[in-house]
């Protein structure tokens, strides 16, 4: 789960002078730096937040739950993506304060089913409140306890046409196991925090980084190299690992 954040052209030319032993350096862009302008520009066109989106994020801290949710960019790429592969049947995997599930239940057709799973109770509760706000509880299922164990429940409502993973990131590979059993050939599955903050490219992080970013390269890793599936690091806010089930 992240909220979004920019990188300036001044940033990048200062990260460009550190020494190695600071970081990578970076000699050459392969894209063009996202200012806070252009990301405005670009959430201001293309994913602008109703009322209620605008209002979660404040409310959830107030009741002490932490602002790690997706960016507005993230959830129209996660909308752009769904509706892409007509999904009808969707699963999440940690739904925090259903930021996140209000995108994506929105871009469910009518009849269309979203099967979020969360851990914390205090976080089901906030979720089942928010989607209700949202007039989506006819769209939308929360199911609490551990991914682990809640996703096999879901394997009679299969087979599922998208699925959004964004929870505990030591158990990534876990759901991703249990998320590809109940797949069909042509859905997409997302995991998101892909970039592990910017270091998923360091195959030594430090002690504090250490349960963070190795289950995200381990996911990334089978992502890029099951054959089951098509895969691309998209480089949006903390990075989401994107990819289609072949067949």
């Amino acid at each position: 789960m992240t909220s979004a954040f920019f990188i300036s052209a001044a940033s990048v030319r200062a990260l460009a002078v550190l020494p190695a032993a600071v970081g990578p350096t970076i000699t050459t862009m392969k894209g063009l730096p996202i200012t806070e302008q252009l990301y405005d520009y670009i959430v201001d066109l293309f994913a602008p937040e109703d009322d209620l989106l605008k209002m979660l994020p404040t409310e959830a801290q107030a009741e002490g739950i932490p602002l790690i949710n997706i960016s507005p960019d993230q959830g129209k790429f996660l909308q752009v993506l769904m509706q892409a592969v007509r999904a009808k049947n969707a699963i999440e995997v940690g739904s925090l304060f259903g930021y996140s599930t209000i995108w994506l239940a929105r871009a469910l057709p009518a009849g269309g089913k979203l099967y979020t799973l969360e851990l914390n109770p205090k976080h089901a509760a906030s979720t089942r409140r928010n989607v209700a706000r949202a007039g989506l509880s006819d769209k939308v299922e929360v199911i609490e306890g551990d991914a682990r164990k809640t996703l096999d429940t879901l394997v009679p409502h299969g087979p599922f046409d998208f699925a959004f993973v964004d929870a505990e990131k030591i158990e990534y590979i876990d759901y991703f196991e249990k998320v590809m059993a109940i797949l069909r050939p042509g859905a997409i599955i997302v995991g998101d925090n892909a970039s592990a903050h910017g270091a998923a490219w360091n195959t030594n992080p430090s002690a504090s980084e250490r349960n963070f970013v190795n289950p995200i390269r381990a996911f990334n890793q089978r992502m890029a190299t099951d054959p089951r599936l098509s895969s691309l690091l998209v480089p949006i806010s903390d990075g989401m690992c994107v990819g289609v089930v072949k067949g």
